[in-house]
């Protein structure tokens, strides 16, 4: 099981904070957090539930982190193992998750998936989906995975999509042109994207698509 300690900085201050594996008597704070990411008018029930997290704390344990100070989960990152096919890339962030209940979870698979990430909106300036981001990458070390895989959000684009196509929007974000706040995170975060995906989920502000992004296994050949 993963548990690590690091201290961040808040304007300065040094802040300890420990990365560990929730369990199921964080259910309760899980549920807070998804509150705060999405609040209305994104409807509840799409917040995590007790069933979904069942599943994640006893089918993939390894994939259920989250990050404690003083006590609190402020935020939390959820994958499962899949195999992937990079020359058949396109699918649904349903078809990837099992809609976030992860029963397709595959022991022998090749990758490790991203399912969520979510973070406390008081929390977001210290840096810690970089730093859970970066335990799941010893995650994908440990398991002798070949990858960590996962859609990203693009919710800049509606803003540009009348001039850009969803590539083109990406190309210029990967350029530092333009700034996306959820793909421009993960490129922070060392992943690459591979392949845009249209239908990818329903989100406005992406016209639902998503951005494949991949970090490699730097062990594997």
């Amino acid at each position: 099981m993963y548990r690590s300690e690091h201290l961040v900085f808040d304007t300065g201050k040094p802040v300890r904070i420990t990365v560990r594996n929730y369990t199921r008597e964080d259910f309760d704070e899980l549920i807070s957090i998804q509150s705060e990411c999405f609040p209305p008018p994104f409807p509840s029930d799409l917040w995590w539930n007790k069933e979904q997290l069942t599943n994640h704390v006893s089918l993939f344990p390894e994939g259920a982190l989250c990050v404690e100070i003083d006590g609190q989960v402020v935020s939390s990152l959820t994958g499962v193992c899949t195999h992937f096919d990079p020359a058949h890339p396109n699918h649904t962030w349903e078809e990837a998750t099992d809609s976030g209940y992860i029963k397709n979870h595959n022991p022998n698979g090749n990758t490790l998936y991203i399912v969520d990430i979510s973070v406390r909106p008081a929390f977001r300036a210290l840096g810690l989906g970089k730093i859970m981001m970066q335990a799941m990458y010893h995650v994908v070390i440990e398991k002798g995975l070949e990858r960590l895989l996962g859609g990203g959000r693009m919710p800049g684009y509606h803003k540009h999509a009348a001039q850009l196509s969803a590539e083109e929007y990406i190309n210029k974000v990967v350029n530092g042109e333009l700034y996306d706040p959820v793909i421009s995170f993960l490129l922070r975060c060392g992943r690459l994207p591979i392949a845009v995906v249209e239908n990818y989920l329903e989100d406005e502000e992406s016209l639902n698509y998503g951005v494949l992004m991949e970090w490699k296994n730097p062990f594997k050949n």
